[in-house]
């Protein structure tokens, strides 16, 4: 089970962290993908890794302002959101894919199996 936590309003060029922990899998062994959907539009895919050690990828929106991170000991990764804008404004989610799987050159929805249930982030003045 992953669960996402973090998520919130904030004021555009604000900063949240959103945590996805994970139960019944050790995220060390798994690809780790983070998704959004926005109100209208499709789910995008916007980072993955297909496991410790391997090349991160960040959709060219949001690289340079999100970056990825983990803590073993926790089975928690995270993804930083800094400089947030309006666009930013969907539902987030965390999922996992078989390790060494999920990414090459950009995200590989159809590779994620195991997903979290989403949590918002609003991004408004």
């Amino acid at each position: 089970q992953l669960v996402e936590s973090g998520g919130g309003l904030v004021r555009p060029g604000g900063s949240l962290t959103l945590s996805c922990t994970a139960s019944g899998l050790d995220l060390r062994y798994y690809g780790i993908g983070w998704f959004r959907q926005a109100p209208g539009k499709e789910r995008e895919g916007i980072f993955c890794i297909r496991g410790p050690g391997h090349t991160p990828y960040y959709v060219d929106s949001v690289k340079e302002r999100f970056t990825f991170s983990r803590d073993n000991a926790k089975n928690t990764v995270y993804l930083h959101m800094t400089n947030l804008k309006p666009d930013d404004t969907a539902v987030y989610f965390c999922a996992t894919a078989d390790v060494g799987y999920g990414c090459s050159g950009g995200v590989i929805d159809a590779d994620f199996r195991r997903w979290g249930q989403g949590i918002q982030v609003t991004v408004s003045s």
